[in-house]
């Protein structure tokens, strides 16, 4: 290494020494954590892979083929179509690109009507500006999950007028953590022939490895292809999978949906593209497929069990210092009842801790990520309280 490579390092390590590091503990309110540390090896071997051009990298574009049907396996689907992309924002959008287009075909002057709960990530405002999509939003019941009834009304009283063309369901809510009842919600869509989406950006890494101790009783964790007219899901590996950012993906229920999205693409090696990026990085397909070969099945039920029990320990802090929860924790998110969180927030920024608030209800939002232990829980509790006396 010469002596200006040397500078640049050093210029570049004073900017990084800036970032806040995961392993802290003072990240509360990210859904992202630190990456599985065999990830930095396979980063630096899939530098240059572009997915974008896959006729060029074969070995990786076979590698995601691999990757999609092991995601396929945990969320119950034998015959799975998708692609590992940048996160569960392009994710969510290229679901409703599908939609948009299935609607189109049938009616190419139609609205394109889709029920989406208030508990929906922002993802799906962009995709509204993008592609003029028309949103009914049912009310939210006591459990902070879509409003079953109202939904089922909505679209008998209103599919001739109007037609629903997609119904978007929630697997572990970005605020709460909460699950819509997609059982119920799979019923009433066969019924009216109604094409589902499920994002479970956060959820599908949680919810197939959350062992029954931690499943609140009565509550309905079903969510994935099992379900009637469940056509697509969402579910991040950047996220509870422990692979390093970018990596997110979008499943379909089989190959058949791979037309609504494809656009000719006649200077690469394959004529046709999908993903909305098209320069894409084979990083997040290789860390996927590393990560869930190395830990399966049991490595994530320790995670997810980790995650759990340190939630259930942060409610019993709180609850010494006098804090409320808004809800039982559904998965490893807890959130404080607050009557000004966004202060309170701004507080606990000022002592180092970075938590988010909710927009649904008035509260602090803490995601306990494998990079939480207990000694960060007792350290941010003593600063919650700090910020209630002053």
């Amino acid at each position: 290494m010469d002596i200006k490579e040397k500078e640049i390092l050093r210029e570049l390590k004073k900017y990084r020494e800036r970032d806040l590091k995961y392993e802290d503990g003072k990240i509360l309110g990210s859904m992202c954590s630190k990456p599985h540390p065999l990830s930095k090896k396979i980063v630096e071997m899939f530098l240059e892979s572009n997915l974008g051009d896959p006729g060029l990298f074969p070995g990786t574009k076979e590698l995601e083929g691999k990757v999609i049907k092991m995601m396929g396996n945990i969320l119950n689907n034998k015959n799975p179509f998708g692609y590992i992309i940048s996160g569960g924002t392009e994710a969510n959008i290229t679901a409703m690109r599908v939609i948009k287009k299935i609607s189109r075909k049938k009616d190419k002057d139609k609205k394109v009507n889709i029920i989406l709960p208030k508990t929906a990530h922002f993802s799906f405002e962009k995709a509204r500006d993008m592609m003029d999509l028309n949103y009914i939003s049912p009310p939210l019941n006591k459990n902070y999950i879509m409003d079953v009834k109202y939904l089922k009304d909505y679209i008998e009283d209103k599919r001739e007028k109007h037609g629903i063309d997609g119904i978007v369901a929630i697997a572990g809510c970005t605020e709460l953590g909460t699950i819509d009842n997609i059982l119920k919600i799979s019923k009433i869509a066969k019924e009216h022939k109604i094409y589902i989406h499920v994002d479970a950006a956060f959820g599908g890494f949680v919810i197939p490895f959350l062992e029954e101790r931690y499943r609140l009783e009565n509550y309905n964790y079903e969510f994935d292809f099992s379900l009637d007219n469940v056509f697509s899901i969402t579910i991040d590996p950047h996220k509870m999978g422990l692979a390093p950012i970018p990596a997110g993906s979008i499943v379909f229920k089989d190959h058949s949906f791979k037309k609504y999205l494809d656009v000719e693409a006649p200077y690469l090696t394959d004529t046709y593209q999908a993903t909305l990026i098209g320069t894409r990085t084979g990083i997040g397909v290789a860390t996927t497929w590393a990560l869930m070969k190395l830990l399966g099945s049991e490595g994530y039920r320790e995670i997810v069990s980790k995650c759990m029990e340190n939630s259930y320990y942060l409610i019993r802090r709180m609850n010494e210092y006098d804090f409320e929860e808004v809800i039982t924790p559904v998965l490893n998110i807890v959130t404080i009842k607050d009557e000004d969180p966004l202060r309170t927030s701004l507080m606990l920024r000022d002592m180092g801790w970075y938590v988010s608030i909710c927009r649904c209800v008035d509260a602090l939002r803490i995601i306990v990520m494998p990079h939480i232990n207990k000694d960060h829980i007792d350290n941010f509790i003593e600063a919650l309280s700090q910020c209630k006396r002053d």
